[in-house]
C-alpha cells in the first residue's frame, strides 16, 4: 500500500498563505505577485490530487509524480515558514533592538532587502517547479474533484456519547464466564497460563481486560498486574513493565541481573493475575526464564496470554488455549447500531440498515472492522455513501487474503486531509504505549498541523478536538480523561496502518541506523541505551547523511541512558538539520547549549528537561522567536535564564528548574502568548515577579517543590484556569487572597498545609470549576462548604487524607459530578463503600465512583 499525506500537506500549504499572520508577512517583505501565483498554481493542482491518490496504486508514474510533488510541497513550507520567521524578527527588533543590533542585521543577510531577494528567488524557483508539474498532470487524465462534490465528505451530525465512555461490548459474556471460571478453579502448584489466541481485531484484548477487571477476580486477586509486551519479548523491557505496573517505580536504570531480583521480590508470596498482552515471539527460552521468575509468587496464580499466534499460545500455555472467534451475525449488527446509528432515534432509517447489514456480513464477524465502520458511517446521511462503502473493491482482500487493513483504511481515506497528517504521527510511538494528548498536541502544533484563527479556542483546544475525532471515527482507544488531562492507546492493527499510511514521512530509528529515506520529516528513537551498539561516538550515523537534511521532527519517546543525547549529539542536530520544528533533547548529558541554536529558526518546540548537567543557556536562544514550547524542568544545575526572555514572543509553554530567586530579570512577565508555566523544583525562587504583568494569556500554571514561601501576583493573571500545587507554599496576603483567580477549570492541591486556607478562596470559581483533587495533605479535615454552589464539577478525587472523616451532605446537590476517586483515606473510604458505607447514601447519584483502587459503581450518565 503507497500511500500519500499530500491532500494534507497541499491544503496546509494553502491555509498557511490565506492566514492572517502569513499576510502581514507577505506585506512586510512585498512578495504578494509571487505568492498568488503559487496559490493558483498549487489550487489547480490540489482540485486533482483525490483523483490521483486514489488512482496511484495502479499507475508507477503517477506514483513518481506525487513523490515529486510531495518534495515541492514540503519545500514550499520551508520557505513560507522562513519568510513569516523573519516577519517575527523584524516585529521583536522594532520595539527590543537597539541601535548596534539595528545595524548588525543591516549588514547581515536578514537586511529586508537582502532577504526579499532571497525569498523572491526561492519562491520563484519552487513555483516554476509547480508549474511544471501541474503541466504534467493533464498527461494522467485526472478528474477534478473536491471535498464537497464526491463520496468524501458529507454533512455530519453530532455524536452523542461523552468522549470518555466506551460503548457497551457486544457478545462477549461467554467467552468471559468461560475465562472467569478457570480462573476461580482451586489452587494449583504450579504457575497457571491461561491464553487467548485469534487474528486481530478480534477483541482479545478487550475480553482480557473484561475478566481483568472483574469484581470477582480482583476480590480473588488482590494483586493484578497488566503489561504490554515487546515484539521480540525483551525480557528486561518486558520486567521493567511488570515492576512499574506493581509498584509505579521506573527502573529502567538498573542491570538485568537486578531487576531479575526486583521482580521476584515483587511477587514473592503473592496472589497474581498477570495478563501479558500481544505476544508476538515464541521464544521459548525467554518465556522460560521469566515463568521462572514469576514462579516466586503464591499458589493459585494465574498468567493471561493475548496472542495471534496459536503456536505461541501451545507453547506457552498450561491450558487449553482460548480461541476467540467472530462476533455472531445478530451480535455483529447490535454492536454496528451502537456505533453507527444516533441511539436517540427510535427506529434506524430502513434502507440505510439494509445497507448495514451488508456490510456487517462482509466484517466476518470481526468487532475492530464493525466498529471501525460503523464511525465512520455514524457521521453519513446519504445512501450513496453507505453503498459506496458496501460496494468498494477493497473487500475482495478482506476475502482472498485476510487483509483486515485494507478495510480500515477505508476510514483513514475518509479522514480530513489535517487529520490525515496527524494520524500519520501516531506510527511515532511504539506499539501499545500511552500517549498523552499535550504531547501530541505539541508536536501537531509544532509540525503546522493545526491550524489556528485566533479566536477562543487555544492551538491545544483545537489538538483534544482532533484526538477527539480520531476517537470518534475509532482510530484510537481507550481515551481516558481527568480534569483538563486526557490519554489513549492505539490498536495494534490501527499502529500498523498509520504506519503504512506513514512509511514515506516518519521513521522509527535507533542510534546505530546508518541511513533514513530522503522523503522521511520525522524520526523517532526507539531504542534509549546504547546497550548492543558498538563504536557509538556521540552521534548517530543517519543524522551526518545528507538526508537528515530537512528533517523536522527528532523524538525520544522514552527516558535515554546518560550519554545518549551528547554535546556531540546536540551541535550535529543544529549543524546538520536546519529545517527542525520540533526537537526533544530530553535527559541529555551535555553542560552548555551551543550558542548555535539560534540557527534552528523554524524551531517551535525545544525539550531540554531533566538534564542533570546543563548548567547554562545562550543568549541566542532568545533569537528564536518561533519557538512555542520550551522544557527547562529537572535542569537542577541551571543558574539563570537568559535575560531576554521576552523576546520569545511566541512562546506558550515554559517549564523551569532554575537557581534564581526572582524570575524579574528574564522578562517572563512580558511573554504576552504564555498559555502554560511550569516551576519545578526552584528551590531559592521567592518571588514569580514583581511590578507590570503581561501574562494575561496565562491558561495553567504548575508550582511543585519550590522551598521557600513564594509570591505570585494573582491580580495580573486573570485567563488562569488549572493551578497545581504540589509541596510548595504560597505568600497569601489579604490582598493576594481577593485576587485569587476567579475562572479557574481545575485545582490540584498536594503536600500542602495550606489546602483548607486555599480551598477558601475558591468562591469566585462557582461557575467554572469543573474538577479539584487533594492529594497527602494531613491538614485537610473537611470539604469546603461552598461545594453545593460549584455547579460545574464533574471530578473530584481525595487521595491519602488520612484527616477527612466524612462526606458533607451537600455533595448530593453536585447533579453534574461524574467520577468521584477516595484513595487510601481511612474512615472515609470506609465510609464510602457501598451499600454499607454509611456515606454511601449521599454519592450514590455518581456515575463513577472509585474507592481504593477498585471500581465501585461504573454506569454511563
Amino acid at each position: 500500500m503507497a500511500e500519500s499525506l499530500l491532500s494534507g500537506i497541499a491544503q496546509g500549504v494553502l491555509g498557511k498563505i490565506a492566514s492572517l499572520a502569513f499576510q502581514e508577512a507577505v506585506a512586510i517583505y512585498r512578495v504578494e505577485d509571487q505568492i498568488h501565483e503559487l496559490r493558483n498554481t498549487l489550487a489547480a493542482i490540489t482540485a486533482v490530487l483525490l483523483d490521483a491518490e486514489e488512482r496511484q496504486v495502479k499507475n508507477h508514474r503517477l506514483e513518481l509524480w506525487l513523490r515529486r510533488l510531495q518534495d515541492v510541497l514540503y519545500d514550499a513550507e520551508d520557505v513560507l515558514d522562513e519568510l513569516e520567521c523573519e516577519a517575527l524578527r523584524k516585529r521583536v527588533i522594532r520595539p527590543y533592538g537597539g541601535i548596534k543590533e539595528k545595524v548588525h542585521r543591516f549588514f547581515s543577510t536578514s537586511n529586508p532587502l537582502v532577504l526579499r531577494a532571497s525569498i523572491n528567488h526561492k519562491i520563484k524557483e519552487i513555483r516554476e517547479t509547480l508549474s511544471k508539474i501541474s503541466v504534467e498532470k493533464n498527461q494522467f487524465d485526472l478528474t477534478v474533484r473536491s471535498v464537497d462534490n464526491g463520496v468524501v465528505n458529507t454533512q455530519s451530525r453530532e455524536m452523542t456519547y461523552d468522549f470518555i465512555n466506551n460503548l457497551d461490548v457486544v457478545g462477549r459474556h461467554v467467552d468471559k464466564q468461560k475465562l472467569i471460571e478457570i480462573l476461580m478453579r482451586p489452587n494449583e502448584k504450579t504457575l497457571s497460563v491461561i491464553p487467548i489466541y485469534g487474528i486481530g481485531g478480534l477483541g482479545k484484548t478487550t475480553l482480557a481486560k473484561l475478566v481483568y477487571n472483574d469484581e470477582i477476580v480482583k476480590e480473588q486477586f488482590k494483586s493484578r498486574l497488566w503489561v504490554c509486551v515487546p515484539e521480540d519479548f525483551d525480557l528486561k523491557k518486558t520486567i521493567e513493565g511488570i515492576i512499574k505496573d506493581a509498584t509505579g517505580q521506573t527502573l529502567s536504570n538498573l542491570d538485568i541481573q537486578q531487576l531479575q531480583t526486583c521482580l521476584r521480590d515483587t511477587v514473592k508470596e503473592k496472589k497474581f493475575l498477570l495478563v501479558l498482552d500481544d505476544v508476538w515471539s515464541n521464544d521459548r527460552c525467554r518465556w522460560e526464564e521469566l515463568k521462572t521468575l514469576l514462579a516466586e509468587g503464591a499458589s493459585g496464580s494465574k498468567i493471561v496470554v493475548t496472542t495471534r499466534s496459536s503456536g505461541v499460545a501451545s507453547m506457552m500455555g498450561t491450558h487449553p488455549g482460548h480461541n476467540l472467534k467472530g462476533l455472531s451475525d445478530e451480535d455483529s449488527m447490535a454492536l454496528f447500531k451502537k456505533w453507527a446509528f444516533d441511539q436517540r432515534e427510535k427506529q434506524p432509517r430502513p434502507d440505510l440498515l439494509e445497507i448495514g447489514n451488508d456490510i456487517v456480513k462482509k466484517c466476518q464477524g470481526v468487532p475492530l472492522l464493525v466498529k471501525t465502520l460503523g464511525s465512520l458511517l455514524y457521521t453519513k446521511h446519504e445512501v450513496r455513501y453507505w453503498a459506496h462503502i458496501r460496494d468498494s473493491e477493497t473487500w475482495k482482500l478482506v476475502e482472498e487474503k485476510k487483509d483486515i487493513l485494507s478495510v480500515l483504511k477505508l476510514s483513514y481515506d475518509h479522514l480530513p486531509s489535517h487529520l490525515k497528517r496527524c494520524f500519520a504521527t501516531l506510527s511515532l510511538f511504539d506499539k501499545g504505549h500511552e500517549i498523552h494528548g499535550p504531547v501530541i498536541a505539541w508536536l501537531w502544533i509544532a509540525l503546522g498541523f493545526i491550524s489556528w484563527t485566533g479566536e477562543e479556542l487555544a492551538y491545544e483546544d483545537v489538538g483534544v478536538d482532533y484526538v477527539n475525532e480520531l476517537w470518534k471515527r475509532s482510530l484510537i482507544q481507550q481515551v481516558d480523561e481527568f480534569g483538563l488531562m486526557i490519554s489513549f492507546k492505539v490498536h495494534d492493527l490501527i499502529y500498523s496502518l498509520a504506519t503504512i499510511v506513514a512509511q514515506n514521512d516518519c521513521s522509527s530509528v535507533g542510534l546505530d541506523t546508518s541511513e533514513i529515506s530522503e522523503g522521511v520529516r520525522c524520526v523517532s528513537f526507539f531504542s534509549s541505551g546504547l546497550e548492543g551498539i558498538s563504536n557509538f561516538d556521540g552521534v548517530p550515523p543517519f543524522v551526518r547523511k545528507p538526508t537528515s537534511k530537512k528533517l523536522r521532527a527528532i523524538i525520544f519517546p522514552y527516558d535515554v541512558d546518560d550519554g545518549v543525547i551528547t554535546g556531540e549529539f546536540v551541535r550535529a542536530c543544529i549543524s546538520k538539520c536546519n529545517y527542525l520544528r520540533y526537537l526533544d533533547l530530553g535527559t541529555g548529558s551535555f553542560e552548555e547549549l551551543p550558542s548555535s541554536i539560534c540557527n534552528l529558526k523554524h524551531l517551535r518546540t525545544l525539550f531540554l528537561n531533566d538534564n542533570k548537567r546543563l548548567k547554562k543557556l545562550p543568549d541566542t536562544i532568545c533569537e528564536l522567536q518561533s519557538l512555542q514550547h520550551l522544557r527547562l524542568d529537572g535542569c537542577s544545575e541551571l543558574n539563570n535564564l537568559p535575560k531576554n526572555m521576552k523576546r520569545l514572543i511566541s512562546l506558550r509553554f515554559l517549564s523551569i528548574t532554575t537557581k534564581q530567586k526572582s524570575l524579574q530579570e528574564s522578562g517572563i512577565q512580558y511573554l504576552e502568548n504564555l498559555q502554560v508555566l511550569g516551576l519545578d523544583e526552584c528551590q531559592n525562587l521567592k518571588v514569580l515577579f514583581e511590578g507590570a504583568c503581561r501574562l494575561t494569556g496565562l491558561r495553567h500554571l504548575k508550582i511543585s517543590d519550590c522551598g521557600r514561601p513564594m509570591f505570585l501576583p494573582f491580580v495580573g493573571l486573570t485567563a488562569l484556569e488549572n493551578l497545581a500545587i504540589h509541596n510548595s507554599k504560597l505568600l497569601l496576603t489579604k490582598e493576594n487572597k481577593s485576587n485569587f483567580p476567579a475562572k479557574l477549570r481545575a485545582l490540584k492541591i498536594s503536600k500542602s498545609d495550606q489546602v483548607m486556607e486555599l480551598l477558601q478562596c475558591l468562591n469566585e470559581s462557582a461557575q467554572t470549576l469543573g474538577s479539584f483533587c487533594v492529594a497527602d495533605c494531613l491538614s485537610f479535615t473537611a470539604l469546603p462548604e461552598w461545594l453545593p454552589n460549584h455547579t460545574c464539577m464533574k471530578f473530584i478525587r481525595l487521595i491519602r487524607c488520612p484527616n477527612l472523616s466524612s462526606m458533607p451532605q451537600e455533595i448530593q446537590s453536585l447533579t453534574t459530578l461524574k467520577k468521584l476517586d477516595v484513595e487510601d483515606c481511612g474512615e472515609l473510604s470506609k465510609r464510602c463503600r457501598p451499600t454499607i458505607g454509611a456515606d454511601w447514601p449521599k454519592i450514590a447519584h455518581i456515575p463513577q465512583i472509585e474507592i481504593d483502587g477498585m471500581k465501585v459503581q461504573s454506569t454511563e450518565d
